[in-house]
């Protein structure tokens, strides 16, 4: 059977569990998915969730059926009784189930590398509706499933996060691509750090007016970060030629917080410079509280140039680890610029590295006073050629306050470095 598609296409996203409506688990699934689609010239028209109730399934699928021609859904294919998708789609496609052995082998294979039988339950999986092209999935034992419908495609996967993105990268997406005539569409991603959107988008004010019409800017912010994407769709070759020229343009405009590109972390971008000039670093927390060594340590490869960390939290632990001066601590309070700046000198002495980083901060929401709010951070580098401290201001929300910390503190010594290695 062969359907006419739009050259532009249209997706729905349908997510089916209570567990997602109740909170009791985040729907990151549909985020996922759409990157996916949008990077392959689909366009998310809504993303829907719905509860496991047979009525309620149907009714989306039918409503999507109207919008849409690409209808991805997600959940509900597990073994157990509240898994009612597949019972669902037969009910709504009006047809029965047959015994799928090529699923059945994959679930025999699984159940194999754990020297296990396949209980009657799990065997039950195999089953399918009449109408649908199996999508093996050889992470899990829920087969994935394309349909063709009324001018329309609907394919159910699993809800599980990697057994769903195996099945969308090994099946689903080479499929779309085989048989739709999508449109090119480019981003590039521009990361920038220690500054927000509104100062953002006054000083590209000129810039945004002058795109192209083929163009658009998106900010999107996050702790300490705005990323700065722009989007064009359009002809191959003149798109990728205007993207380069206007990529070069903006990066002149924002080149004091420019960091990064597209998917690159600022901890990676810092990792990578630490490993070209073969210098080490180690950390001293307090606010933060051992979160800009995770993100350091989070990279692959961090070996290389991360050596220690130490959580000073106390008083007397700053003094006894770090070798910070009781009298400092007393004199200006252990959230103050003479004390990161020991506590940066001290950790960069006790393991012995070329760079450091110091944090001492009130994160809240208790512990402010008058001339040191909640939200005040003290962060000091420490460099080959010598130890900065700055203080920052960062509001009463205590996770965004260690978040942006971090993120500033990493970027402090990124930047410190290029100054000292342009």
């Amino acid at each position: 059977m062969h359907f006419e598609y739009p050259i532009v296409m249209l997706a729905e996203i349908i997510t089916i569990g209570d567990e997602i409506l109740i909170g009791q688990i985040v729907d990151t699934n549909s985020a996922w998915m759409g990157q996916q689609l949008n990077q392959a010239g689909i366009k998310v028209h809504q993303i829907s969730s719905v509860a496991d109730e047979m009525a309620h399934i149907q009714k989306a699928l039918e409503q999507a059926s109207n919008r849409v021609q690409l209808i991805l859904i997600t959940g509900g294919l597990g073994p157990t009784k509240d898994d009612i998708t597949k019972k669902a789609l037969c009910e709504y496609f009006k047809v029965g189930s047959r015994f799928d052995e090529q699923t059945f082998k994959n679930i025999e294979r699984l159940f194999n590398l754990r020297s296990r039988d396949v209980s009657l339950i799990n065997r039950q999986q195999a089953e399918v509706p009449e109408n649908c092209t199996v999508l093996i999935n050889k992470v899990g034992t829920a087969s994935g499933m394309w349909f063709e419908d009324k001018g329309c495609v609907f394919v159910s996967m699993p809800g599980v996060p990697h057994e769903m993105q195996y099945l969308m990268i090994n099946e689903v997406l080479p499929r779309l691509k085989a048989k739709f005539e999508t449109p090119f569409i480019m981003h590039s991603t521009l990361l920038t750090q220690g500054v927000g959107e509104s100062f953002l988008a006054e000083l590209l004010g000129d810039f945004e007016d002058n795109l192209p019409k083929e163009f658009k800017l998106a900010y999107l912010p996050a702790a300490g970060m705005v990323r700065l994407r722009l989007t064009a769709s359009g002809d191959k070759v003149n798109i990728q030629k205007m993207m380069e020229t206007l990529v070069h343009q903006l990066e002149e405009i924002i080149k004091d917080y420019l960091f990064g590109y597209d998917e690159q972390q600022i901890e990676e971008v810092l990792g990578n410079l630490l490993r070209k000039l073969k210098l080490s670093i180690s950390t001293a927390e307090s606010c933060t509280g051992g979160y800009v060594a995770h993100l350091l340590t989070s990279i692959a490869g961090s070996s290389e140039y991360y050596i220690g960390s130490t959580v000073t939290y106390s008083y007397k632990s700053k003094s006894d680890i770090l070798g910070v001066p009781e009298e400092l601590i007393y004199k200006h309070g252990a959230v103050s610029e003479e004390v990161v700046r020991a506590m940066a000198e001290g950790v960069k002495l006790k393991f012995g590295t070329d760079c450091a980083i110091a944090t001492s901060g009130i994160a809240g929401p208790g512990g402010g006073t008058p001339d040191k709010p909640v939200g005040t951070v003290w962060i000091a580098i420490s460099s080959p050629i010598g130890t900065f401290a700055k203080k920052v201001l960062l509001g009463d929300n205590r996770l965004r306050t260690i978040q942006v910390a971090a993120t500033t503190a990493i970027n402090m010594l990124r930047k410190q470095l290029l100054i000292e290695n342009p």
